[in-house]
């Protein structure tokens, strides 16, 4: 179920968003180094959510399992929104869409990333659609969401700095229409094929 989670938060986090716009355009105006405190910023962002979600998300899953699958197709609704999207978005230049400002020291940068992710719906309907498949109701929730948090941080970190450290060349990669074509494919694809996975998912029964 962890590794499984893995495969899904790499999905998220791999995804094209505001996140990692953020973080090219942090790597291209400040540098890999600096570019790591708007990192910062995003995951306190992440974390915020998933708190939210957490707190009011265990007891109401744990004892309904008709909202158990209410959850999960919307989750998998979701999923194939996204699909759909990514499959139709439109080729464009993203170096447009960037903020190349280099006003702001360490503390700018952190709370940058974190409107970025704490105003972000993407991540906070992430979480509340796919993440009670990786909830086992019966065992303690607090080590759960511990787990889930610290591995959704560090793959997330990863991504994101991989992103500002590769920002000019992915930037310069995705210049013409039809590279950004395939790559919108690919993600489609992979949100297709993570809507039909969550689909098959079943509730663990309850003593």
């Amino acid at each position: 179920m962890w590794l499984a989670f893995v495969g899904a938060a790499i999905l998220i986090a791999l995804s094209p968003g505001a996140g990692a716009i953020q973080s090219m355009a942090t790597g291209l105006s400040h540098g890999v180094r600096r570019g790591y405190w708007s990192i910062l910023g995003l995951e306190i962002g992440l974390m915020l959510q998933l708190t939210l979600v957490a707190v009011g998300l265990g007891a109401i899953v744990t004892g309904s399992i008709v909202v158990f699958n209410v959850i999960k197709w919307v989750g998998v609704a979701y999923l194939m929104y996204l699909a759909v999207r990514q499959w139709r978005t439109a080729t464009r230049d993203l170096r447009e869409q960037m903020d190349t400002s280099t006003n702001g020291g360490r503390t700018a940068l952190v709370a940058r990333g974190f409107l970025v992710n704490a105003t972000n719906p993407k991540g906070l309907v992430f979480f509340l659609a796919v993440l009670p498949q990786f909830v086992v109701p019966t065992a303690p929730l607090l080590p759960q969401y511990l787990a889930i948090g610290a591995t959704m941080v560090a793959v997330d970190m990863v991504v994101m700095g991989l992103y500002t450290g590769l920002s000019v060349r992915l930037l310069r990669w995705m210049h013409t229409p039809r590279r950004q074509t395939v790559v919108n494919r690919v993600f489609s694809g992979l949100f297709g094929t993570a809507a039909v996975v969550l689909s098959l998912v079943r509730r663990a029964a309850t003593v």
